[in-house]
């Protein structure tokens, strides 16, 4: 009887709710999820994260420094390293709001498409059916090709803009409204920040609303973005403490009695170096580039913000999302493998956008597929300073195969945007721009294939210039084994295309090199070589 109760009480229920009592069967014991996340120690080639970025602030004589992680849906891992402020004791924190410049520009690519899914806004429509007084040659140029980047229109921060002075977006149009387009629009592309202070009046001409208000009400507020805003918003929504100093006592005091001072809410100082000097610059800059380079955030936030992304949260239409996320086609069929500030790789899914602005640097990364789900940002309060390497090594840390599976002790590594041929034909082109001689290409694939053998693609290129290298053999002749300088272009089982070059710190200690001037006139020559060598846009 005890059982037959039973019965009857399942089969009673199962009634009422509608639910089949075959449901209440116990769960396969060998069904479960994937499980490749989640380890504890997460380093690259013996290195931890914290050694990566330490390492890369002595180098780059960093005030501060801050990184996200995104192993999507989570955030593992968010921190803030140094300080935010040189005069003032003011930590880099979880919640230090930064300028992160050209990633604005992303905000900005949203921003459209929602006003697209609005129908308040076509993409093809010409720019001028928004914003008005333009040129006749702007006023033709489509919505899509100002986020492609194709327009031909001179950029602003070429001629004439300075960090120093508070433009509107009509002042910074005017700095180059006379100059004649750059390229047929439709034709190229390459990175103006003009185009995106069209976008941004664009935006407001479709939504009857201020950029920083449409912005905020339609990716800040939904996200509960709170380290996010506008240089305008600072004064009201951001909490320094900054009492005038007296001897002896601590500049925090307000966090002993006030919620908002607590863990609270700043803008970093940004500064530029020039002549062995840090020089602060002002918040008015970043104001100044709008719809470009306007915003400061948290890294955190960014990388909540690219959680959001990878879905229908902010852009409802995948065709939508594919526009902005991957390479783009021009008007005349040319593939671009960059759009809206972002630039792809040979990578699946792979992306990033980066660059300076007035004081700061910042550079974003996603790696999209299903089976990595891998973001990294890196936010600093120095203009100039090129974090690409350095989070693709943190990548790394968090999933093998992610990096160039070198060691950045020994080689140095960017992956090209390009094929391994275009990169080589844009590295003799950079040299040559240079008068910097090349002494030998030796092409290992062909090579190999006159060798009966097979070997993807790889070429080493020997160039350098005489003098420099001269300096260093007056001090070791013995480190004539390793110059003139190479760079090595190689394609890897996954079809990315490398640029790498040996660590020129290694250099020096194998050969007890002392000449710090030298090297490090060296090494920036490379690293500028290689960075415009395998991105398409020109930071």
């Amino acid at each position: 009887m005890f059982g037959k109760r039973h019965v009857l009480a399942a089969t009673l229920l199962a009634s009422v709710f509608s639910v089949p009592v075959a449901l209440a069967a116990q769960p396969d014991a060998t069904a479960h999820y994937p499980i490749t996340r989640g380890g504890a120690v997460l380093q690259s080639h013996g290195e931890t994260i914290d050694k990566m970025i330490g390492d890369f602030v002595a180098k780059n004589n960093l005030p501060g420094i801050t990184m996200a992680i995104v192993q999507a849906p989570y955030i593992p891992r968010s921190a803030g390293y140094g300080r935010i402020n040189l005069d003032n004791d003011e930590l880099a924190s979880t919640k230090t709001m930064w300028n992160v410049g050209p990633i604005t520009q992303a905000f900005t690519a949203i921003a459209v498409f929602q006003l697209q899914e609005q129908h308040k806004l076509d993409i093809h429509d010409p720019v001028s059916k928004y914003v008005a007084d333009l040129p006749a040659d702007w006023g033709k140029v489509t919505i899509l090709q100002l986020l492609q980047h194709s327009s031909g229109i001179p950029d602003f921060r070429d001629n004439g803009f300075d960090v120093t002075k508070a433009y509107q977006p009509a002042d910074l149009l005017n700095l180059v409204r006379d100059q004649k387009l750059l390229f047929e629009t439709g034709t190229d592309a390459r990175l103006s920040a003009t185009n995106f202070i069209l976008l941004g009046l664009a935006v407001e001409g479709a939504s009857g609303m201020s950029y920083h208000d449409y912005v905020t009400r339609y990716q800040i507020e939904p996200l509960g973005l709170t380290s996010t805003m506008f240089a305008s918003d600072l004064a009201t929504r951001s909490f320094l403490d900054r009492p005038a100093p007296q001897p002896g006592v601590n500049q925090h005091v307000k966090f002993t009695s006030q919620i908002e001072y607590i863990d609270p809410v700043e803008p970093a100082t940004g500064y530029r170096q020039a002549d062995g000097r840090m020089t602060a610059i002002g918040t008015d800059a970043s104001a100044s580039l709008y719809a470009f380079g306007g915003i400061w955030s948290s890294a955190e936030d960014i990388s909540k913000w690219d959680i959001a992304l990878a879905g229908s949260t902010l852009v409802k239409d995948k065709a939508n999302r594919d526009l902005i996320y991957k390479p783009t086609t021009l008007a005349n069929g040319k593939v671009v493998p960059a759009m809206a500030g972002w630039e792809f790789t040979h990578h699946p899914g792979f992306m990033e956008i980066k660059g300076n602005a007035p004081g700061f640097s910042a550079y974003m990364s996603r790696f999209t597929a299903a089976e990595e789900l891998v973001c990294v940002t890196l936010l600093t309060n120095k203009e100039g300073v090129d974090m690409t390497d350095l989070a693709r090594d943190i990548a790394e840390a968090y999933k093998a195969g992610l990096g160039a599976d070198v060691d950045p002790h020994l080689i140095v590594a960017q992956e090209s945007k390009f094929s391994a041929d275009e990169t080589v034909a844009r590295i003799k082109a950079r040299l040559a721009a240079n008068q910097i001689p090349v002494f030998a290409t030796f092409d290992h694939g062909a090579n190999a294939k006159d060798a009966g053998l097979e070997l993807r693609p790889t070429q080493v290129i020997v160039f350098g210039n005489a003098k420099v290298g001269t300096r260093l053999m007056q001090e070791q002749q013995a480190a004539g084994l390793d110059l003139p300088l190479r760079l090595i272009v190689w394609e890897d089982k996954l079809h990315r295309v490398w640029v790498g070059y040996p660590s020129f710190d290694k250099l020096a200690a194998d050969y007890g090199l002392t000449d710090e001037k030298t090297i490090h006139a060296m090494t920036g020559f490379v690293e500028t070589l290689v960075r415009a060598s395998a991105n398409f846009y020109a930071y």
